[in-house]
């Protein structure tokens, strides 16, 4: 035995939230766990939440909107050296333009531009299958 304690493992909801060919993606904060990387908005779940219910509240918080969560398009969990993420990314829509509620950049971009940016290795097959998308 090592003795070494299990990592954390996290749960983590993320909201594909397109319109008009152009994915919503905000950039995360120097300082915190991945900082400075791309992501789909969203966050960790707390254990009594669903993940539904735990989208629309880091959504509302994050971009100060509404979000209505449709199907699960990807899941995946991947290891970091100090955590487990279990990561699962829901089709969403919103009606109202979103904000930057907590200042974090944010952009719309299209599929291709996707590929230009920095996300976290977590992030890379759900980026493939949204350019694959786009092709089609």
């Amino acid at each position: 035995m090592t003795g070494e304690a299990p990592l954390e493992h996290v749960i983590v909801v993320a909201a594909v939230i397109e319109d008009n060919g152009r994915f919503l993606v905000t950039r995360r904060p120097a300082g915190v766990h991945l900082g400075g990387l791309w992501e789909f908005p969203g966050g960790k779940t707390t254990a009594a939440e669903s993940h539904s219910a735990g989208l629309r509240r880091e959504i509302r918080e994050e971009l100060a909107v509404d979000v209505h969560v449709h199907e699960l398009i990807h899941e995946t969990t991947h290891q970091y050296p100090d955590r487990v993420v279990s990561l699962y990314f829901y089709r969403c829509t919103i009606a109202d333009a979103p904000s930057a509620a907590l200042g974090q950049e944010m952009r719309w971009v299209d599929a291709r531009e996707l590929q230009t940016l920095e996300f976290p290795p977590a992030d890379v097959e759900l980026i493939r299958l949204l350019t694959w998308e786009q092709s089609r």
